[in-house]
């Protein structure tokens, strides 16, 4: 039959998981403006009412990458803090890098994934993301209970940390410095952010 060939390798499912990966080179090279459905499926060699099986429309494609993108930033941090032992500060510095090292080389998925989070609605995505943030609020928990970091409520010293991530991934997505920079960036950043959050003497 007519068509069936071209989609054959998609059966089982496939179909979603190579157009996500499409549109993910779409997003990184042109914008999330530029994504269509209809151009997906020309690259990955399907009839143009082929995606809409999975996504019934360039919104649903958009959110299925944000999720996905917050999915895989938790794969980051959870395999960064991995490989480090129990102490603190270096826990701390291998979340920190593995999340610079993620919105540095996926600015646009990044950019992407906060604007999604807070659309009305987007309640699979807002539920995705609180899986590294429900993380990194660990990690700021355990330097409280080592003695490293102040008492109180952990979200507002998480919202100083996560200002610094931002602040450093946006200077270096936007070319103010340049990405061998990074490490050095992480390093300082982390040492002042373990002395201006200890508990006070």
């Amino acid at each position: 039959m007519p068509g069936m060939s071209e989609e054959r390798p998609f059966h089982h499912g496939n179909l979603r998981a190579a157009l996500l990966d499409a549109a993910g080179r779409a997003l990184r090279e042109h914008g999330a403006d530029q994504l269509s459905l209809r151009d997906l499926a020309r690259e990955v060699g399907v009839s143009h009412a082929a995606p809409r099986r999975h996504f019934a429309d360039r919104q649903a494609l958009l959110d299925a990458l944000a999720e996905e993108g917050f999915g895989r930033l938790d794969d980051a941090l959870r395999a960064a803090l991995a490989d480090t032992d129990d102490d603190f500060a270096a826990r701390m510095r291998a979340a920190v890098t593995a999340y610079i090292r993620f919105a540095t080389e996926n600015a646009a998925l990044l950019e992407l994934m906060y604007t999604s989070k807070h659309r009305p609605g987007a309640t699979r995505i807002a539920k995705a993301a609180e899986a590294p943030f429900g993380l990194m609020n660990e990690l700021i928990v355990q330097g409280q209970r080592q003695g490293a970091l102040q008492d109180g409520p952990s979200e507002r010293i998480g919202i100083v940390l996560f200002a610094t991530l931002q602040g450093i991934a946006s200077i270096i997505n936007g070319g103010v410095v340049t990405p061998d920079l990074l490490d050095g960036l992480v390093d300082n950043a982390v040492d002042q952010f373990l002395r201006g959050a200890r508990p006070l003497s």
